[in-house]
Parts: C-alpha cells; sequence; structure tokens
C-alpha cells in the first residue's frame, strides 16, 4: 500500500477499509488495524488485518469515522513508487 494509507498511534497501525453497498446508497469505512513489514519508497508492506483486493483510504483518514458515508474520488493519487528518485532541477 502507499504509506499515506497508514495511520499510526501509539495504540497501533490502522487504514480505512470501503464498503460498497450492492445497491443505492453511499460507500462507508470501516478502521482496520493491520501490521506493517518491509518498507520500501512510498510503499509499505501489509503483513496483517487486510485481505487481497480491499479497497483501501489514502488519504483524509483525520475527518474519517467508524461507518462515515464517503464519495470516492480517485482524481488525485497518493506517491506509490518503490523506488523514488528527486525530480530533476
Amino acid at each position: 500500500l502507499p504509506q499515506t494509507a497508514v495511520s499510526s498511534n501509539p495504540y497501533g497501525d490502522s487504514v480505512f477499509i470501503v464498503h460498497k453497498p450492492e445497491g443505492e446508497g453511499p460507500a462507508t469505512v470501516a478502521k482496520r488495524f493491520v501490521t506493517t513489514g518491509e518498507v520500501r519508497g512510498d510503499q509499505v508492506a501489509i503483513t496483517k488485518g487486510l485481505k487481497p483486493g480491499v479497497t483501501v483510504v489514502t488519504s483524509g483518514q483525520l475527518k474519517l469515522q467508524e461507518g462515515a458515508a464517503i464519495k470516492v474520488n480517485n482524481e488525485v493519487q497518493p506517491a506509490d513508487d518503490p523506488s523514488p528518485t528527486p525530480a530533476n532541477r
């Protein structure tokens, strides 16, 4: 995952996952505690706490709480490069 998806707190690392309803209605979020592993560039491995294929919130976590309704906006994507390099200036 991009490192921006993980919120670190004194009581553990967590992410918000997105629940999309089958019918009408807004998507909601749920907080999940995770165990992180190796960090490579802008990415961090999640070793426990998530199933493959779930959608994870990568920004705006400070404004969220368990069960909050959200609108998914993928116009801006966080850095997710395993080998980032400085921009040439």
